[in-house]
């Protein structure tokens, strides 16, 4: 018998309404109202539909809760690698790898997560065999590579990554212990010998490099040599020692021209007093008094032109010596003439004596004197080619230093380019040099375990008490759509709105019924048996639910501490 709230009222003209309350039809109602749902009808089919939901309910969460338990479960070990500063200061020692740690980070998990050394953990460790015997094994492998995950742990005041997670999951506990602990060496392993072969990559490039540098400082050094020999006397450097050099040159070529023109009007001098010698006689008091003004003349000739080459035309010191020169002349020309007629004459009278024969060699010794004289003009005039070219010389060489100065330039800034290339490389090639022998110790950047694989305890697959809450969400909503979808397909009538509807809508074929509404209905009168059946009824529903509930607990209780 179907129990019903105070408000139902059941239909006596339905075949399967035969035991419930009847309706007294009287009349329709004056004005036809839509049918809907409110709580009161929300409630009445969650309590006729009770064991519908709650059996969806315990059947939904018994299916998902066993299943958890029959999957292969998966034990996760977990390990921390920090990454550790190297032990010397960056400001003694400067690393020379400058890698992102991200990038190093994903180039190695790469290469640990290469097929030939996750074939060989396989082989080691005995990983998949049952995966083994049904796939090949680049599928095995990529089963392990999805087995093993790598996190970046980022800190939250920097920003920075500068720790890792390693997990692994297999079917036991050890297992996956065992093989993150090889996982972890590989990575401290890697980690080193990258660090090493990177550190000395860099060092050998630096090296190759600075060799590089230093032939082309070798080759603009070899340059700079072969211009400075080649162009001896015309670098920048040497104008200012030319420029003494030329006006020293200038102030000796004078001096050489006053001696030239001196030893010129010796010259004329001398030829002179030897065409005298040679027309008159000449006593020996003559010849001694002529010689004495000579040599005066000549002194005085040499003095003046040592002062013109010192002084100026103006210097007191030239001009005594002009007046004094000039004096002398004067008076040998006045002795000259007043003796020379006496000597014709006397020359004429008498015969050679002994003092005509010393006159006669007065005059070999102008002659001599005369060809010394041709000798000094000659080398005077020679002396004064040769330092014409030298002048000429330095002045080209002046001349030439502007250009010379462009062009050593060039040399000079193509020099100090490559010396200044090759000095910070040798710098560099040195930093670089020390950090290698740094990452050789172990004392550079290095990971280092902080936490070592860890022993799982429970498995993280599958999580037993996401899918024994999943399955009690699962039945909970399979039992509500159970429960309406029962209700709605149930042809019995439970309730006023329902004989409403009906009305509103009409019979089937074949069923007539009164347009009357319904005023009341006769409520079931149970007989003295029913209500004990009824009372043992509730009952045993009571205790089934209450088993059910408490196994549902229990499972997800165990779930929770077991799984």
């Amino acid at each position: 018998m179907e129990e019903h709230s105070d408000t139902s009222l059941p239909l006596a003209t339905r075949p399967e309404a035969r035991n419930q309350d009847t309706f007294l039809v009287l009349d329709r109602p004056p004005a036809a109202e839509e049918p809907g749902m409110d709580s009161a009808d929300f409630w009445s089919i969650l309590g006729r539909r009770r064991w519908w939901i709650l059996g969806a309910f315990f059947l939904g969460w018994a299916a998902v809760w066993a299943l958890s338990w029959l999957l292969p479960p998966l034990y996760r070990s977990e390990t921390l690698i920090l990454v550790e500063q190297q032990k010397v200061p960056q400001e003694y020692v400067a690393s020379n790898v400058a890698v992102d740690f991200q990038q190093r980070l994903q180039t190695m998990t790469q290469q640990i997560l290469s097929r030939s050394r996750l074939q060989r953990i396989i082989d080691d460790f005995h990983l998949y065999p049952g995966l083994r015997n049904r796939v090949s094994p680049d599928e095995v492998i990529d089963q392990m590579r999805k087995d093993i995950d790598v996190d970046l742990v980022e800190t939250p005041a920097k920003k920075e990554l500068k720790a890792f997670h390693v997990f692994y999951s297999a079917p036991t506990p050890q297992l996956a212990q065992q093989v993150n602990s090889q996982l972890t060496s590989l990575f401290v392993q890697e980690n080193l010998l990258a660090q090493q072969e990177q550190s000395e990559s860099t060092t050998q490039f630096l090296s190759s490099e600075m060799e590089q540098a230093r032939l082309a400082l070798a080759e603009q050094t070899k340059k700079m040599v072969e211009f400075k020999a080649r162009y001896l006397g015309e670098l920048p450097s040497q104008a200012q020692s030319n420029m003494n050099i030329l006006v020293g040159m200038q102030s000796r070529y004078e001096s050489l021209s006053a001696r030239l023109n001196h030893a010129l009007e010796q010259k004329v001098y001398l030829e002179a007093l030897l065409g005298e010698y040679q027309s008159v006689a000449v006593t020996p008091q003559a010849l001694q008094s002529a010689t004495l003004a000579n040599q005066d003349i000549a002194r005085l000739r040499a003095e003046l032109a040592e002062a013109q080459a010192r002084y100026t035309e103006l210097h007191p010191e030239v001009v005594r010596l002009q007046a004094q020169l000039a004096k002398a002349e004067a008076q040998r020309k006045a002795d000259a003439g007043s003796s020379a007629p006496q000597d014709a004459a006397k020359q004429a009278a008498k015969a050679v004596t002994p003092s005509e024969l010393q006159a006669v060699s007065a005059v070999m010794q102008v002659q001599s004197q005369l060809k010394a004289n041709d000798q000094e003009i000659k080398d005077s005039r020679e002396q004064l080619a040769t330092m014409e070219k030298q002048i000429r010389d330095y002045e080209a060489k002046l001349n030439m230093s502007p250009i010379r100065e462009q062009q050593l330039a060039d040399l000079t800034r193509d020099y100090e380019q490559a010396r200044t290339n090759y000095d910070s490389l040798q710098k560099k090639e040195q930093q670089s040099q020390l950090a290698t022998n740094l990452e050789k110790r172990q004392e550079g950047e290095q990971f280092s375990v902080l936490d070592p694989p860890s022993l799982p305890q429970k498995a993280t697959w599958p999580n037993r008490v996401k899918c024994s809450l999943g399955g009690l969400a699962g039945g909970l909503v399979l039992g509500l759509i159970l429960a309406f979808f029962v209700d709605r397909v149930d042809p019995r009538l439970y309730s006023e709105k329902d004989v409403k509807g009906l009305l509103e809508t009409g019979y089937p074929a074949g069923i007539e019924i009164l347009s009357s509404r319904v005023l009341a209905g006769i409520p079931h009168i149970l007989a003295p048996g029913e209500h004990r059946r009824k009372r043992l009824r509730s009952a045993m529903e009571t205790a089934l639910a209450v088993i059910l509930l408490a196994s549902m607990t229990a499972g997800t209780l165990l779930s929770f501490y077991k799984g």
